[in-house]
């Protein structure tokens, strides 16, 4: 499918010179992982989804609301990845697992910290597991 395999892209985020220097993402390098939070800016207004659907148009899986899952066509039309940070160099970040396409705006890079991860166990259906099966 069109949205499996991104676990091995690599990208790189390069910061907007006019707005940001190295100093950025100074001490962000100390960190394994970033999310990244970016904008579907491809996603044309008639195809963006305000109810519930079937995620990736499988009928088998059950019609859930946009915010119950995590498909490009959304109201807002951000997106968020956790990925794997392979180096920092003055205004460039390195990433893995970045799955957003070449020039895709990005809005916000946030350091992993465990402090923010879920307090408790995380409780999915069946079909979110089984749509991530060969994603990354």
């Amino acid at each position: 499918m069109e949205d499996d395999d991104w676990g091995m892209v690599e990208a790189e985020i390069v910061l907007d010179p006019a707005r940001f220097d190295a100093e950025a993402l100074a001490g962000l390098d100390a960190f394994s992982h970033a999310e990244i939070i970016f904008l579907f800016d491809r996603v044309p207004d008639g195809k963006v989804e305000t109810g519930a659907r079937h995620p990736r148009g499988r009928k088998d899986w059950p019609r859930v609301g946009i915010f119950a899952q995590r498909g490009k066509n959304r109201p807002n039309r951000i997106g968020l990845t956790t990925c794997e940070i392979l180096s920092v160099e003055g205004t460039c970040l390195r990433v893995r697992g970045l799955d957003a396409v070449d020039g895709t705006p990005v809005l916000d890079i946030k350091p992993v910290m465990s402090g923010f991860s879920p307090r408790g166990a995380v409780c999915e259906p069946d079909w979110a597991r089984e749509i991530m099966a060969d994603y990354w």
